[in-house]
Formats: structure tokens, sequence, C-alpha cells
């Protein structure tokens, strides 16, 4: 009994592992909606500051700049006058985009249920 028990901790210990990873990759008020703005397409800078609502744009760009050094963005200067940058995810960046469909699913399931529930009382 006491390895099954060893064996149930240690698969628990690498999960709780892989979970942390992943919200230190995604920690913020931003990123997720940054990703989720950039799987509809690649944008320009002030086409994201519209796109997310309440960000500033030194924000938006420390944010860029950390999903860019994570690999899920690239950062592409266009030649142009003036010069235009444009972001979009890249094929790992793309990886995360059945994560945040889930989490759009269970937001709108979750706003739907609140309101019914305070429409019942």
């Amino acid at each position: 009994m006491k390895k099954k028990d060893n064996i149930n901790q240690d698969a628990c210990a690498i999960h709780h592992r892989a979970i942390r990873d992943t919200m230190d990759v995604l920690a913020g008020k931003w990123k997720i909606p940054i990703i989720g703005s950039l799987s509809f397409g690649k944008k320009r800078f002030m086409e994201l500051i519209m796109n997310i609502e309440g960000i500033a744009a030194k924000m938006l760009s420390k944010e860029l700049q950390e999903l860019e050094l994570n690999g899920l963005i690239t950062r592409t200067v266009l030649n142009t006058k003036p010069i235009t940058v444009e972001y979009e995810l890249t094929a790992y960046g793309y990886s995360l985009k059945p994560i945040i469909n889930e989490m759009a699913s269970w937001g709108m399931q979750h706003r739907e249920k609140i309101i019914k529930e305070i429409g019942t009382k």
C-alpha cells in the first residue's frame, strides 16, 4: 500500500509542478488576453492596445517582451515609414489556443450561471 501512495504523491507533485510552470509563463493580468487577441491573427501594437481594454502601452510593451522571450510570439519590424511592428503567435504560442478557448468557454458559462442565479433571487 505504501508504494501506491508514493506513486500518487509523485504524480501529484509532477502535476502541480507542471501547473505552476504554466502559471509562471502566463502570470499576470495581461498575458492571456494578449495571447487570446493574437490567436485571431497578427496585430500591430496599436491594434493590441485597442483590443485589450485597460492595458497601458508601457505594460503591453513589457508583456510582449516576456511573451517573446518565452517563444510564444514573434515581433516583426516592417520596412515602412514610419516603422511598423507586427506581433503574432508562434506555432508554440498557438499550442495555448485550446487552453485559452476552454477558459473563454468556461468564463461564458460561468457568467450565464451567475446572471441566472441573480435573476432567480
